[in-house]
C-alpha cells in the first residue's frame, strides 16, 4: 500500500483549546495534568494566542478565546472529548477537582480494563482520564461490550 499525499503530509496531530482565560487555564492544566509549558505567544493586547503544553508524551496548545475561535461555553459545551492515559486516574481526577474540574462521570473500574472517569475542567473542555488495570485483547473487549448491551 502507497502513502496518499496527507499521510506523507502529517507530521503531528495536538489538540487546540480555547479557553475564556489562557493564562488560568495553564496554570490548571500545570497544577492538575503536570503539564510544562514550552512555548507562548501573545498579541498586542496581551492575550495569548498560541501555548504549547507537553503532557507526557503529547502536546496541547491553548488559547484566549476571540471572535474567531469561540470558547466551548459560548457555544453551549464541548462536543470533543480530551482521552488521557495515567498512572493514577483516581490521584488525576482529584488534582483536577481541586483546581475546579466538575464529574461529568466518576472514576470507577470499566469493562474494557480501564480505571477511569470523565471530568469537564473549569474551561469547558471535557477528559477522560484512565488508567489500564487489566490487558484484554480486542475480542475480549468485545465480548465483555456484548454482554454489557444485552
Amino acid at each position: 500500500m502507497t502513502n496518499t499525499s496527507a499521510q506523507q503530509t502529517v507530521t503531528r496531530l495536538y489538540a487546540r483549546l480555547v479557553v475564556p482565560d489562557a493564562p488560568r487555564a495553564i496554570d490548571f492544566y500545570r497544577a492538575a495534568l503536570g503539564a510544562e509549558e514550552i512555548e507562548r505567544y501573545t498579541g498586542p493586547d496581551g492575550r495569548i494566542v498560541h501555548a504549547l503544553l507537553r503532557l507526557g508524551g503529547s502536546v496541547i496548545a491553548v488559547k484566549d478565546a476571540d471572535e474567531g475561535d469561540p470558547a466551548p461555553a459560548s457555544l453551549g459545551g464541548s462536543p470533543v472529548i480530551m482521552a488521557l492515559d495515567v498512572s493514577d486516574a483516581d490521584a488525576v481526577a482529584e488534582a483536577m477537582l481541586r483546581g475546579g474540574a466538575t464529574v461529568v462521570y466518576p472514576v470507577a473500574d470499566q469493562h474494557y480494563g480501564q480505571r477511569g472517569g470523565r471530568l469537564a475542567d473549569p474551561f469547558g473542555h471535557l477528559w477522560m482520564i484512565s488508567q489500564t488495570i487489566e490487558d484484554l485483547t480486542p475480542e475480549q473487549i468485545q465480548a465483555r461490550t456484548d454482554e454489557l448491551f444485552t
